[in-house]
Protein backbone atom coordinates (compact mmCIF):
# COMPACT_ATOMS: atom_id res chain seq x y z
CA UNK A 1 0.00 0.00 0.00
CA UNK A 2 1.18 3.04 -1.01
CA UNK A 3 0.19 6.47 1.01
CA UNK A 4 -1.08 8.11 -2.33
CA UNK A 5 -4.00 4.91 -2.29
CA UNK A 6 -5.50 6.66 0.54
CA UNK A 7 -4.05 10.12 1.46
CA UNK A 8 -4.21 13.41 -0.94
CA UNK A 9 -1.60 14.35 -2.95
CA UNK A 10 -0.48 17.70 -3.12
CA UNK A 11 -2.15 18.62 -6.23
CA UNK A 12 -5.70 16.57 -5.35
CA UNK A 13 -5.93 19.05 -1.94
CA UNK A 14 -6.90 21.67 -4.67
CA UNK A 15 -5.43 24.76 -3.26
CA UNK A 16 -2.55 25.70 -4.69
CA UNK A 17 -1.95 28.83 -2.45
CA UNK A 18 -1.68 26.54 0.32
CA UNK A 19 1.62 26.66 2.34
CA UNK A 20 1.14 23.30 4.35
CA UNK A 21 2.17 21.34 1.78
CA UNK A 22 5.08 23.31 0.53
CA UNK A 23 7.07 22.47 3.83
CA UNK A 24 8.22 19.26 3.11
CA UNK A 25 8.99 19.74 -0.58
CA UNK A 26 5.53 19.10 -1.58
CA UNK A 27 4.53 16.03 0.29
CA UNK A 28 1.16 16.08 1.49
CA UNK A 29 1.40 14.15 4.59
CA UNK A 30 3.93 13.56 7.37
CA UNK A 31 5.48 10.11 8.23
CA UNK A 32 6.66 9.13 12.07
CA UNK A 33 4.20 10.55 14.24
CA UNK A 34 2.81 8.68 17.59
CA UNK A 35 -1.21 9.76 17.67
CA UNK A 36 -3.34 8.81 20.52
CA UNK A 37 -6.90 8.84 20.42
CA UNK A 38 -8.20 10.83 23.66
CA UNK A 39 -12.00 9.57 24.67
CA UNK A 40 -14.10 11.91 26.11
CA UNK A 41 -13.45 15.70 27.36
CA UNK A 42 -11.91 14.41 31.04
CA UNK A 43 -9.43 12.57 29.30
CA UNK A 44 -8.33 15.49 26.99
CA UNK A 45 -8.71 18.22 29.78
CA UNK A 46 -6.53 16.40 32.31
CA UNK A 47 -3.71 15.70 29.38
CA UNK A 48 -4.01 19.21 28.15
CA UNK A 49 -3.55 20.95 32.17
CA UNK A 50 -0.77 18.34 32.26
CA UNK A 51 1.57 19.54 29.18
CA UNK A 52 0.30 23.55 30.25
CA UNK A 53 1.90 23.27 33.18
CA UNK A 54 5.29 21.85 32.02
CA UNK A 55 5.56 24.75 29.89
CA UNK A 56 8.15 26.79 30.40
CA UNK A 57 9.09 31.03 29.55
CA UNK A 58 9.66 30.62 26.10
CA UNK A 59 7.64 27.92 25.67
CA UNK A 60 4.76 28.33 22.52
CA UNK A 61 0.78 27.30 23.61
CA UNK A 62 -1.24 28.31 20.24
CA UNK A 63 -4.92 27.38 20.05
CA UNK A 64 -8.07 28.34 18.34
CA UNK A 65 -11.43 27.41 19.71
CA UNK A 66 -15.07 28.01 18.27
CA UNK A 67 -16.14 28.68 21.90
CA UNK A 68 -14.44 29.24 25.27
CA UNK A 69 -15.66 29.70 28.66
CA UNK A 70 -13.36 31.52 30.57
CA UNK A 71 -14.14 29.39 33.93
CA UNK A 72 -14.50 26.24 32.58
CA UNK A 73 -12.49 23.66 34.62
CA UNK A 74 -10.14 21.44 33.33
CA UNK A 75 -10.25 18.98 36.22
CA UNK A 76 -11.45 20.33 39.32
CA UNK A 77 -11.36 23.90 41.45
CA UNK A 78 -8.46 25.91 40.71
CA UNK A 79 -8.07 24.76 36.93
CA UNK A 80 -10.63 27.49 34.92
CA UNK A 81 -8.98 27.31 31.92
CA UNK A 82 -8.69 31.47 31.51
CA UNK A 83 -7.01 31.17 34.94
CA UNK A 84 -4.82 28.05 33.22
CA UNK A 85 -3.92 29.78 30.36
CA UNK A 86 -2.99 32.95 31.80
CA UNK A 87 -0.96 31.58 34.10
CA UNK A 88 1.31 29.95 31.69
CA UNK A 89 1.17 33.65 30.13
CA UNK A 90 2.68 35.18 33.29
CA UNK A 91 5.45 32.69 33.89
CA UNK A 92 7.02 33.95 30.37
CA UNK A 93 5.31 31.46 28.00
CA UNK A 94 4.20 32.82 24.76
CA UNK A 95 0.28 32.04 24.71
CA UNK A 96 -1.58 33.00 21.83
CA UNK A 97 -5.42 32.28 20.85
CA UNK A 98 -7.64 32.92 17.71
CA UNK A 99 -11.34 32.22 19.09
CA UNK A 100 -14.58 32.83 16.80
CA UNK A 101 -16.15 35.96 17.48
CA UNK A 102 -19.43 34.10 17.56
CA UNK A 103 -22.85 35.81 15.83
CA UNK A 104 -25.30 37.66 18.87
CA UNK A 105 -25.86 35.65 21.90
CA UNK A 106 -29.64 36.19 21.31
CA UNK A 107 -29.28 33.35 19.04
CA UNK A 108 -27.93 31.58 21.72
CA UNK A 109 -24.01 31.54 20.68
CA UNK A 110 -21.06 32.85 22.37
CA UNK A 111 -20.00 36.20 21.96
CA UNK A 112 -20.27 37.36 25.48
CA UNK A 113 -17.80 34.10 26.96
CA UNK A 114 -15.67 34.15 23.62
CA UNK A 115 -14.74 37.98 24.59
CA UNK A 116 -14.12 37.32 27.97
CA UNK A 117 -11.84 34.35 27.40
CA UNK A 118 -9.80 36.84 25.23
CA UNK A 119 -9.82 39.58 27.59
CA UNK A 120 -9.06 37.74 30.57
CA UNK A 121 -5.67 36.18 28.82
CA UNK A 122 -4.47 39.81 27.44
CA UNK A 123 -4.84 40.57 31.20
CA UNK A 124 -2.29 38.48 31.53
CA UNK A 125 0.20 39.19 29.16
CA UNK A 126 -1.10 36.63 25.70
CA UNK A 127 -3.05 37.45 23.31
CA UNK A 128 -5.70 36.48 22.07
CA UNK A 129 -8.08 37.60 19.00
CA UNK A 130 -11.49 37.81 18.04
CA UNK A 131 -11.93 36.15 14.51
CA UNK A 132 -15.12 36.88 12.35
CA UNK A 133 -12.99 36.24 8.89
CA UNK A 134 -15.73 34.24 7.91
CA UNK A 135 -18.49 33.73 5.29
CA UNK A 136 -21.80 35.70 6.07
CA UNK A 137 -23.41 33.24 8.52
CA UNK A 138 -20.24 31.12 9.03
CA UNK A 139 -17.92 30.34 12.21
CA UNK A 140 -14.36 29.15 12.86
CA UNK A 141 -14.93 25.80 14.04
CA UNK A 142 -11.21 24.39 14.58
CA UNK A 143 -11.08 23.13 17.60
CA UNK A 144 -7.34 22.63 18.59
CA UNK A 145 -4.07 23.38 20.64
CA UNK A 146 -0.22 23.76 19.90
CA UNK A 147 2.53 23.14 22.41
CA UNK A 148 6.41 23.72 21.15
CA UNK A 149 8.93 23.51 23.19
CA UNK A 150 12.51 25.28 21.99
CA UNK A 151 14.98 22.96 23.08
CA UNK A 152 12.85 19.87 24.09
CA UNK A 153 10.86 18.87 21.25
CA UNK A 154 9.91 15.53 22.81
CA UNK A 155 7.86 17.23 24.40
CA UNK A 156 5.83 19.02 21.19
CA UNK A 157 2.43 18.25 21.02
CA UNK A 158 -0.89 19.05 19.13
CA UNK A 159 -4.20 18.42 20.13
CA UNK A 160 -6.64 18.18 17.48
CA UNK A 161 -10.45 17.46 17.10
CA UNK A 162 -13.70 18.01 18.42
CA UNK A 163 -13.42 19.16 22.01
CA UNK A 164 -13.92 23.03 22.57
CA UNK A 165 -12.55 24.43 25.93
CA UNK A 166 -15.91 25.22 27.19
CA UNK A 167 -19.01 24.01 29.35
CA UNK A 168 -20.31 21.14 29.06
CA UNK A 169 -17.53 19.10 27.15
CA UNK A 170 -15.58 17.74 30.51
CA UNK A 171 -17.37 14.17 30.72
CA UNK A 172 -15.83 10.70 30.70
CA UNK A 173 -17.07 7.22 30.12
CA UNK A 174 -19.53 7.17 32.76
CA UNK A 175 -21.58 9.68 31.39
CA UNK A 176 -22.73 11.63 33.74
CA UNK A 177 -22.20 15.09 31.77
CA UNK A 178 -20.44 17.90 32.97
CA UNK A 179 -21.02 19.32 36.17
CA UNK A 180 -20.59 23.80 34.58
CA UNK A 181 -23.35 22.48 31.33
CA UNK A 182 -25.00 23.78 28.81
CA UNK A 183 -28.47 23.88 27.81
CA UNK A 184 -29.43 21.40 24.96
CA UNK A 185 -32.88 20.04 24.07
CA UNK A 186 -35.28 19.11 27.13
CA UNK A 187 -34.08 15.13 26.64
CA UNK A 188 -30.77 15.71 27.38
CA UNK A 189 -31.59 16.73 31.29
CA UNK A 190 -29.75 19.42 32.95
CA UNK A 191 -26.65 18.11 32.90
CA UNK A 192 -26.22 16.80 29.04
CA UNK A 193 -23.81 13.32 29.06
CA UNK A 194 -21.53 14.43 26.28
CA UNK A 195 -19.55 12.14 23.91
CA UNK A 196 -16.50 13.53 22.16
CA UNK A 197 -12.94 12.76 21.02
CA UNK A 198 -9.48 14.64 20.87
CA UNK A 199 -6.42 13.22 19.05
CA UNK A 200 -2.98 13.60 20.86
CA UNK A 201 -0.43 13.91 17.64
CA UNK A 202 3.31 13.93 18.91
CA UNK A 203 6.11 14.16 15.75
CA UNK A 204 6.34 15.84 12.76
CA UNK A 205 2.86 16.78 12.18
CA UNK A 206 2.76 19.22 14.97
CA UNK A 207 4.78 21.32 12.70
CA UNK A 208 2.05 20.91 10.15
CA UNK A 209 -0.94 21.91 12.58
CA UNK A 210 1.51 24.82 13.78
CA UNK A 211 1.59 25.75 10.06
CA UNK A 212 -1.79 26.24 9.50
CA UNK A 213 -2.39 28.38 13.01
CA UNK A 214 0.23 30.83 11.48
CA UNK A 215 -1.51 30.64 7.96
CA UNK A 216 -5.02 32.18 10.16
CA UNK A 217 -2.83 34.41 12.38
CA UNK A 218 -1.29 36.11 9.62
CA UNK A 219 -4.23 36.68 7.26
CA UNK A 220 -3.96 40.10 6.27
CA UNK A 221 -7.66 40.73 6.33
CA UNK A 222 -9.39 42.72 9.17
CA UNK A 223 -10.60 40.50 11.84
CA UNK A 224 -13.95 41.72 10.75
CA UNK A 225 -15.85 43.57 8.14
CA UNK A 226 -18.65 45.05 10.03
CA UNK A 227 -19.08 48.74 11.14
CA UNK A 228 -20.93 47.71 14.04
CA UNK A 229 -18.85 44.92 15.27
CA UNK A 230 -15.69 47.81 15.11
CA UNK A 231 -17.46 50.01 17.04
CA UNK A 232 -17.62 46.93 19.76
CA UNK A 233 -14.46 46.59 19.10
CA UNK A 234 -13.43 50.23 20.09
CA UNK A 235 -15.79 50.37 22.73
CA UNK A 236 -14.35 47.01 24.48
CA UNK A 237 -10.54 48.16 23.20
CA UNK A 238 -10.22 45.12 21.38
CA UNK A 239 -6.67 43.86 20.40
CA UNK A 240 -7.22 43.54 16.74
CA UNK A 241 -3.53 43.69 15.27
CA UNK A 242 -1.86 40.01 15.44
CA UNK A 243 1.64 40.49 17.01
CA UNK A 244 4.34 38.52 15.26
CA UNK A 245 4.81 35.14 16.16
CA UNK A 246 8.55 33.49 17.24
CA UNK A 247 9.66 31.85 14.25
CA UNK A 248 8.81 28.89 14.06
CA UNK A 249 10.86 25.87 14.77
CA UNK A 250 11.93 22.75 13.09
CA UNK A 251 9.28 19.71 13.17
CA UNK A 252 9.57 17.56 16.15
CA UNK A 253 12.03 14.26 15.18
CA UNK A 254 9.70 11.19 14.08
CA UNK A 255 8.52 9.54 17.13
CA UNK A 256 5.98 6.52 16.01
CA UNK A 257 4.30 4.41 13.14
CA UNK A 258 1.64 6.56 11.85
CA UNK A 259 1.53 9.16 8.76
CA UNK A 260 -0.78 12.08 9.35
CA UNK A 261 -2.33 14.16 6.66
CA UNK A 262 -3.87 17.74 7.86
CA UNK A 263 -7.27 18.42 6.23
CA UNK A 264 -9.30 21.70 6.38
CA UNK A 265 -12.06 23.70 5.33
CA UNK A 266 -12.16 27.34 4.39
CA UNK A 267 -15.04 28.67 2.44
CA UNK A 268 -14.69 30.78 -0.72
CA UNK A 269 -14.83 34.33 0.84
CA UNK A 270 -15.90 37.65 -1.82
CA UNK A 271 -14.49 39.90 0.06
CA UNK A 272 -10.99 39.52 1.64
CA UNK A 273 -10.43 36.20 1.04
CA UNK A 274 -7.84 34.15 2.24
CA UNK A 275 -4.74 34.89 0.97
CA UNK A 276 -3.92 31.15 1.50
CA UNK A 277 -6.90 29.64 0.10
CA UNK A 278 -8.13 32.58 -2.46
CA UNK A 279 -11.05 29.96 -4.00
CA UNK A 280 -11.54 28.21 -0.44
CA UNK A 281 -10.25 24.43 0.61
CA UNK A 282 -11.97 21.79 0.25
CA UNK A 283 -9.58 19.26 1.18
CA UNK A 284 -11.63 17.74 3.98
CA UNK A 285 -14.19 16.49 0.99
CA UNK A 286 -11.59 15.88 -1.40
CA UNK A 287 -10.10 13.81 1.54
CA UNK A 288 -13.19 11.60 2.44
CA UNK A 289 -13.86 11.20 -1.10
CA UNK A 290 -10.72 9.57 -2.00
CA UNK A 291 -10.65 7.19 0.79
CA UNK A 292 -14.69 6.48 0.95
CA UNK A 293 -13.95 5.48 -3.42
CA UNK A 294 -11.30 2.64 -1.49
CA UNK A 295 -13.98 1.39 1.11
CA UNK A 296 -15.21 -2.08 0.72
CA UNK A 297 -15.65 -3.39 3.81
CA UNK A 298 -16.90 -1.24 6.66
CA UNK A 299 -17.61 2.28 6.92
CA UNK A 300 -17.62 3.29 11.01
CA UNK A 301 -19.26 6.66 11.57
CA UNK A 302 -19.61 8.77 14.55
CA UNK A 303 -21.38 12.13 13.65
CA UNK A 304 -23.15 14.82 15.34
CA UNK A 305 -25.56 15.44 12.70
CA UNK A 306 -24.76 13.52 9.37
CA UNK A 307 -27.23 15.31 7.19
CA UNK A 308 -27.12 16.82 3.66
CA UNK A 309 -28.17 14.74 1.06
CA UNK A 310 -25.24 16.56 -1.33
CA UNK A 311 -22.76 15.11 1.18
CA UNK A 312 -24.03 12.12 2.30
CA UNK A 313 -24.52 10.82 -2.01
CA UNK A 314 -20.94 9.78 -1.88
CA UNK A 315 -21.46 7.09 1.20
CA UNK A 316 -24.49 6.12 -1.16
CA UNK A 317 -22.43 5.73 -4.15
CA UNK A 318 -19.92 3.65 -1.92
CA UNK A 319 -22.61 1.42 -0.42
CA UNK A 320 -24.42 0.77 -3.65
CA UNK A 321 -21.11 0.13 -5.64
CA UNK A 322 -19.84 -2.23 -3.28
CA UNK A 323 -22.76 -4.97 -1.95
CA UNK A 324 -20.08 -6.51 0.96
CA UNK A 325 -20.27 -3.15 2.01
CA UNK A 326 -21.52 -2.11 5.63
CA UNK A 327 -22.05 1.34 7.13
CA UNK A 328 -22.33 1.75 10.73
CA UNK A 329 -23.85 5.32 11.90
CA UNK A 330 -23.44 6.40 15.78
CA UNK A 331 -25.87 10.21 16.47
CA UNK A 332 -27.20 11.92 18.96
CA UNK A 333 -31.05 10.19 19.47
CA UNK A 334 -32.37 13.82 19.49
CA UNK A 335 -30.89 17.14 17.68
CA UNK A 336 -29.32 19.68 20.62
CA UNK A 337 -32.09 22.05 19.69
CA UNK A 338 -36.07 21.51 20.25
CA UNK A 339 -37.52 24.93 19.51
CA UNK A 340 -40.82 24.62 17.82
CA UNK A 341 -39.06 26.30 14.52
CA UNK A 342 -35.51 24.92 15.40
CA UNK A 343 -36.73 21.46 15.50
CA UNK A 344 -37.81 20.67 12.03
CA UNK A 345 -34.89 22.08 10.58
CA UNK A 346 -32.47 20.21 12.56
CA UNK A 347 -34.44 17.03 11.21
CA UNK A 348 -35.60 17.70 7.44
CA UNK A 349 -31.55 16.72 6.42
CA UNK A 350 -30.91 13.47 8.73
CA UNK A 351 -34.34 12.35 7.60
CA UNK A 352 -33.58 13.15 3.39
CA UNK A 353 -29.70 11.60 4.35
CA UNK A 354 -30.80 8.47 5.91
CA UNK A 355 -33.66 7.48 3.63
CA UNK A 356 -30.60 8.06 0.70
CA UNK A 357 -28.02 5.79 2.56
CA UNK A 358 -30.67 3.44 3.53
CA UNK A 359 -31.99 3.51 -0.53
CA UNK A 360 -28.18 2.00 -1.29
CA UNK A 361 -27.33 -0.12 1.06
CA UNK A 362 -30.53 -1.15 2.80
CA UNK A 363 -29.58 -3.44 5.66
CA UNK A 364 -26.58 -2.90 5.42
CA UNK A 365 -26.68 0.52 7.22
CA UNK A 366 -27.40 0.62 10.64
CA UNK A 367 -27.64 3.65 12.38
CA UNK A 368 -27.67 3.82 16.45
CA UNK A 369 -27.77 6.67 19.59
CA UNK A 370 -26.60 6.59 22.58
CA UNK A 371 -27.43 6.12 26.50
CA UNK A 372 -26.09 6.55 29.87
CA UNK A 373 -26.81 3.80 32.28
CA UNK A 374 -29.25 5.92 33.36
CA UNK A 375 -31.21 5.61 29.98
CA UNK A 376 -30.53 9.63 29.77
CA UNK A 377 -29.79 9.95 26.00
CA UNK A 378 -25.86 10.73 25.31
CA UNK A 379 -25.26 14.02 23.21
CA UNK A 380 -22.68 13.10 20.38
CA UNK A 381 -20.38 15.54 19.76
CA UNK A 382 -18.04 13.40 18.20
CA UNK A 383 -16.19 13.74 14.54
CA UNK A 384 -14.77 10.27 13.62
CA UNK A 385 -14.86 8.11 10.42
CA UNK A 386 -12.76 4.69 10.31
CA UNK A 387 -12.73 3.06 6.79
CA UNK A 388 -11.89 -0.72 6.40
CA UNK A 389 -9.70 0.14 9.75
CA UNK A 390 -7.32 1.65 7.31
CA UNK A 391 -8.09 4.92 7.20
CA UNK A 392 -9.17 6.99 10.45
CA UNK A 393 -10.11 10.76 10.71
CA UNK A 394 -10.79 13.03 13.56
CA UNK A 395 -11.40 16.41 13.32
CA UNK A 396 -14.11 19.08 13.89
CA UNK A 397 -15.98 18.67 10.89
CA UNK A 398 -19.01 17.02 10.86
CA UNK A 399 -20.97 15.26 7.76
CA UNK A 400 -22.83 17.83 6.27
CA UNK A 401 -22.58 20.85 3.66
CA UNK A 402 -21.67 23.27 6.22
CA UNK A 403 -18.62 21.39 7.49
CA UNK A 404 -17.00 20.44 3.93
CA UNK A 405 -17.78 23.89 2.23
CA UNK A 406 -18.53 26.64 4.44
CA UNK A 407 -17.09 26.77 7.90
CA UNK A 408 -13.43 26.41 8.72
CA UNK A 409 -12.47 23.02 9.90
CA UNK A 410 -9.71 21.04 10.79
CA UNK A 411 -9.32 17.36 10.87
CA UNK A 412 -6.25 14.66 11.01
CA UNK A 413 -6.37 11.70 8.50
CA UNK A 414 -4.40 9.03 10.45
CA UNK A 415 -2.87 5.50 8.33
CA UNK A 416 -0.67 3.92 10.35
CA UNK A 417 2.27 1.83 8.63
CA UNK A 418 1.70 -0.86 11.42
CA UNK A 419 -0.23 -3.77 9.95
CA UNK A 420 -2.84 -5.50 12.53
CA UNK A 421 -1.84 -9.45 12.58
CA UNK A 422 -5.66 -9.61 13.79
CA UNK A 423 -8.47 -11.70 11.64
CA UNK A 424 -9.62 -10.29 9.28
CA UNK A 425 -6.17 -9.06 7.74
CA UNK A 426 -7.36 -7.48 5.14
CA UNK A 427 -11.06 -6.49 5.32
CA UNK A 428 -11.41 -4.90 2.22
CA UNK A 429 -9.46 -7.26 0.37
CA UNK A 430 -7.20 -4.62 -1.09
CA UNK A 431 -4.08 -5.85 -0.65
CA UNK A 432 -3.85 -3.12 2.34
CA UNK A 433 -4.17 -4.78 5.56
CA UNK A 434 -6.16 -3.42 8.56
CA UNK A 435 -3.45 -1.06 10.44
CA UNK A 436 -3.24 -0.49 14.08
CA UNK A 437 -4.54 2.99 14.70
CA UNK A 438 -7.43 2.48 12.75
CA UNK A 439 -8.52 -1.07 14.14
CA UNK A 440 -8.11 -0.09 17.71
CA UNK A 441 -9.55 3.28 17.29
CA UNK A 442 -12.81 1.67 16.28
CA UNK A 443 -12.35 -1.24 18.82
CA UNK A 444 -12.47 1.53 21.67
CA UNK A 445 -15.38 2.80 20.64
CA UNK A 446 -17.06 -0.04 20.03
CA UNK A 447 -16.03 -1.95 23.71
CA UNK A 448 -17.30 1.64 25.45
CA UNK A 449 -20.62 1.59 23.23
CA UNK A 450 -20.84 -2.11 24.06
CA UNK A 451 -19.66 -2.22 28.01
CA UNK A 452 -17.25 -4.40 26.96
CA UNK A 453 -13.66 -4.34 28.68
CA UNK A 454 -10.52 -3.80 26.95
CA UNK A 455 -8.93 -7.23 25.15
CA UNK A 456 -7.04 -9.20 26.85
CA UNK A 457 -4.56 -10.98 24.10
CA UNK A 458 -4.24 -7.93 21.25
CA UNK A 459 -3.05 -10.95 18.81
CA UNK A 460 -6.52 -13.39 20.25
CA UNK A 461 -9.30 -13.48 18.32
CA UNK A 462 -11.82 -10.30 18.39
CA UNK A 463 -15.31 -10.79 16.97
CA UNK A 464 -15.58 -6.93 17.38
CA UNK A 465 -12.44 -6.82 14.11
CA UNK A 466 -14.95 -8.69 11.64
CA UNK A 467 -16.60 -6.10 9.75
CA UNK A 468 -19.67 -8.56 9.94
CA UNK A 469 -19.00 -9.65 13.70
CA UNK A 470 -19.32 -5.78 14.89
CA UNK A 471 -22.42 -5.30 12.48
CA UNK A 472 -23.97 -7.76 14.26
CA UNK A 473 -22.71 -6.65 18.26
CA UNK A 474 -23.82 -3.53 17.60
CA UNK A 475 -27.42 -4.64 16.22
CA UNK A 476 -28.32 -7.31 19.02
CA UNK A 477 -27.29 -4.76 22.14
CA UNK A 478 -29.66 -2.51 20.68
CA UNK A 479 -32.04 -4.71 20.59
CA UNK A 480 -31.95 -6.12 23.70
CA UNK A 481 -32.01 -2.99 25.16
CA UNK A 482 -34.64 -1.53 23.35
CA UNK A 483 -36.33 -4.48 23.76
CA UNK A 484 -36.02 -4.11 27.65
CA UNK A 485 -37.29 -0.25 27.49
CA UNK A 486 -40.33 -1.32 25.93
CA UNK A 487 -40.71 -4.06 28.31
CA UNK A 488 -41.18 -1.38 31.00
CA UNK A 489 -37.72 -1.69 31.96
CA UNK A 490 -38.15 -5.06 34.09
CA UNK A 491 -35.82 -6.88 35.26
CA UNK A 492 -31.96 -6.28 35.19
CA UNK A 493 -30.97 -3.63 32.09
CA UNK A 494 -29.20 -5.25 29.46
CA UNK A 495 -25.38 -4.58 28.88
CA UNK A 496 -24.61 -1.99 26.69
CA UNK A 497 -25.36 1.67 25.09
CA UNK A 498 -26.93 1.60 21.66
CA UNK A 499 -30.36 2.22 20.95
CA UNK A 500 -31.46 2.00 17.62
CA UNK A 501 -32.47 5.47 15.76
CA UNK A 502 -35.51 6.05 14.83
CA UNK A 503 -35.99 7.96 12.26
CA UNK A 504 -38.34 11.11 12.91
CA UNK A 505 -41.46 12.09 11.04
CA UNK A 506 -42.37 15.68 9.73
CA UNK A 507 -45.59 16.33 8.38
CA UNK A 508 -44.96 16.88 4.58
CA UNK A 509 -46.20 20.76 4.73
CA UNK A 510 -43.50 21.65 7.98
CA UNK A 511 -41.02 19.60 6.21
CA UNK A 512 -41.66 21.79 2.74
CA UNK A 513 -41.36 24.60 5.04
CA UNK A 514 -38.45 24.00 6.96
CA UNK A 515 -36.17 23.31 3.85
CA UNK A 516 -35.55 27.12 2.68
CA UNK A 517 -34.40 27.60 6.30
CA UNK A 518 -32.19 24.30 6.52
CA UNK A 519 -30.28 25.20 3.43
CA UNK A 520 -29.92 28.81 4.30
CA UNK A 521 -29.29 28.69 7.86
CA UNK A 522 -28.41 25.55 9.25
CA UNK A 523 -26.62 23.92 6.25
CA UNK A 524 -25.47 26.30 3.93
CA UNK A 525 -23.10 26.28 0.74
CA UNK A 526 -19.33 27.59 0.57
CA UNK A 527 -18.65 26.91 -2.53
CA UNK A 528 -17.82 28.81 -5.65
CA UNK A 529 -20.76 28.15 -8.24
CA UNK A 530 -19.22 26.34 -10.71
CA UNK A 531 -18.97 23.59 -8.36
CA UNK A 532 -22.10 23.85 -6.68
CA UNK A 533 -23.95 23.06 -10.18
CA UNK A 534 -21.66 19.96 -10.32
CA UNK A 535 -21.70 18.71 -6.64
CA UNK A 536 -18.01 18.87 -6.41
CA UNK A 537 -15.53 20.00 -4.01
Amino acid sequence: MEPTDWLLTATERGNPAVRLDARRGEAAWSRGNDVRPLVHGAAYFSELLAALRAQRPGDLCLFTDWRGDPDERLDGEGTEIARILGDAARRGVIVKGLIWRSHLDRFRFSATENRHLGTEIEAAGGECLLDMRVRPGGSHHQKYVVLRHPGRPERDVAFVGCTDLCHSRRDDAAHHGDPQALPIADAYGPHPPWHDIQLAVRGPAVGDIEACFRERWDDPAPLTRSPFTRLRQLAHHEDTDAAPLPPQLPDPPPCGTQTVQVLRTYPRRLVHGYDFAPDGERSIARGYLKALRRARALIYLEDQYLWSTHVVRWFAAALAANPRLRLIAVVPSYPEQDGRLSLPMNLVGRIAALDQLRAAGGDRVAVYGLENHAGTPVYVHAKVCVIDDVWAAVGSDNVNLRSWTHDSELCCAVVDETVDERHPYDPGALGDGARRFARELRLTLAREHLDLGPAGDDHGPDPLCDPEGVFRAFAASAEALDAWHAGGRRGSRPPGRLRAYRTPELHRAVAALSTPAYRLLVDPDGRPLGLRRRNAY
